[in-house]
């Protein structure tokens, strides 16, 4: 089945998310959609899959305008959905998934769970998931849950597979897998839109791509095009791939943790005895899967877990227990894994985000008075150093792009005295060139002595920034291995595997 999307514009409000996009995608064709995360990259899929009604433009199936009300309209019609968040019920199996939302009966009552087990079984079998049909989806590794998303989309008769960022909490081992798989789909006639931001994957697999800047087509490129050319064609600009740091100039030991145990409301360990160090003028990245106790870990650090025992100490001072007020007091900058619920206020300004950490005295405050005029010479100067692109310091910091909401976060955390930083998915949703300029900042901090915590759920960024990097899997310390320990050495690792059972 031929897909085509004609002048597709979709808004809200003010904000034009999609402004006339044009692409096609052939039967047997993996046709890739690059973009920045807000690029308008899933916006124009939901209005494929029903999601969304477009304000302007078509949807063609072999030539053949369609009218979608809504999902079940798009599923009928052929075309399937894989979404980076799975559609699954954790507690059912894979059966009762599958058949969900299109059950077949017996006598028009009983529910045919056999016909589902026969159809996963069937789908499996055609393309070598291994997945078995009565296994509870809760129960399964993430990988697996993925083919299951899979062969619900295949069950009913899917010909156009769109799949939303799916390697987003694969391991690298699953990703290959995932690869394999869109290459089997294709190989059987289906019409594939691959969706990322992920330069590798795109040069791995894709027929063609579609690069979209802030919601529009801003050109095609090919698989064989270089990662820079890719690059520069996203952002608008040449862009350094590449992160240059010279070999680690150590000091003494600064941050040493040890047994840290987190909790969970049901008293479960999230964290659970882990043990690190990190000394200064070095940057530990702490590398795993999304969900394996990285969150908890690092709000341990900063004060934020009331659940933890164990032992966090800087510069031999504990700060297991103290306030977080006491961490920032301490010298401790902090980027959260989520800017916009715990970096930053919206609704304020620049300014007024830039003095967050600094209500409560020198040099902003005095006798509780704001020293505004101070403030404002302070925002200005960090707004010229981190290349902050706003209409000025009083702008709100809701209205800036990610990579600039977290550029002056960044500039509010690296401008205190710091005797630690602790930054959390730094690059998480901000476009190529930010990501060149964030990580030049890490860098240039871990130079000037400090020690430093990198936590991240991107293996590129991992290597690129790590000097050593800890493994977590299900709340343990998988391993500790040194920077340039291999992809796939580190991936098997992030499944729970130690570097020692990792034969070379």
């Amino acid at each position: 089945m031929k897909l085509e999307l004609r002048d597709i514009t979709k808004r809200f409000g003010a904000l034009t998310a999609n402004d006339r996009i044009s692409l096609s995608v052939n039967p047997g064709e993996i046709h890739c959609l690059l973009g920045e995360n807000g690029a308008g990259k899933s916006t124009l899929m939901n209005v494929l899959y029903g999601l969304y009604q477009a304000d302007e433009g078509e949807i063609l199936l072999d030539d053949v305008v369609q009218h979608f009300a809504g999902p079940g309209d798009a599923m009928a019609a052929g075309i399937g959905m894989v979404h980076q968040h799975f559609m699954l019920v954790p507690v059912f199996t894979v059966a009762e998934n599958v058949m969900l939302g299109h059950e077949k009966t017996k006598a028009g009552v009983v529910l045919d769970l056999e016909a589902a087990r026969e159809m996963v079984r069937t789908i499996s079998e055609r393309f070598g998931f291994n997945v078995d049909p009565d296994a509870v989806i809760e129960d399964l590794p993430v990988g697996v849950q993925q083919r299951v998303e899979i062969i619900k989309a295949l069950s009913r008769d899917a010909q156009v597979l769109v799949f939303d960022e799916p390697t987003a909490v694969l391991t690298p081992q699953e990703t290959d897998e995932l690869m394999n798989t869109m290459r089997q789909l294709r190989e059987d006639g289906t019409a594939i839109v691959f969706i990322t931001h992920k330069l590798r994957e795109v040069r791995a697999v894709a027929d063609r791509i579609t690069v979209i800047r802030l919601g529009k087509v801003v050109g095609e490129a090919q698989p064989t095009d270089s990662n820079e050319q890719l690059a520069s064609l996203m952002v608008g600009r040449a862009v350094e791939l590449t992160v240059s740091k010279g070999a680690p100039n150590l000091g003494s030991g600064a941050l040493a943790v040890t047994g840290l145990t987190v909790l969970d409301d049901k008293g479960v360990a999230v964290v659970d005895d882990v043990s690190f160090e990190v000394r200064q003028g070095e940057i530990l990245a702490i590398a795993g899967v999304q969900g394996n106790g990285q969150t908890e870990l690092t709000e341990a650090l900063m004060g934020l877990q009331p659940n933890a025992r164990g032992s966090i100490t800087l510069n031999g001072d504990e700060l297991l227990g103290t306030s977080v007020r006491s961490h920032i007091e301490k010298g401790i900058g902090y980027v959260p894994e989520d800017r916009k619920e715990d970096g930053l206020v919206a609704d304020f300004s620049i300014t007024e985000n830039m003095l967050l950490t600094r209500s409560y005295g020198e040099p902003f405050v005095k006798a509780g008075t704001i020293q505004r005029a101070r403030l404002l010479e302070f925002t200005r100067d960090k707004i010229e150093e981190f290349d902050v692109r706003t209409q000025g310091p009083d702008q709100p910091a809701g209205r800036l792009s990610g990579g600039n909401q977290q550029k002056v976060v960044l500039a509010r955390e690296l401008s205190h005295d710091l005797s630690l930083f602790v930054a959390a998915q730094p690059t998480r949703g901000v476009d190529v060139g930010s990501i060149e300029f964030i990580h030049k900042r890490i860098v240039e901090t871990r130079d000037s002595g400090v020690p430093v915590v990198v936590i991240s759920t991107e293996l590129d960024e991992v290597a690129a920034l790590a000097d050593r990097i800890m493994v977590m899997y299900r709340g343990k310390v998988v391993g500790i291995v040194p920077g340039n320990t291999p992809r796939d050495t580190l991936g098997l690792m992030m499944a729970g595997i130690p570097a020692e059972g990792i034969s070379a």
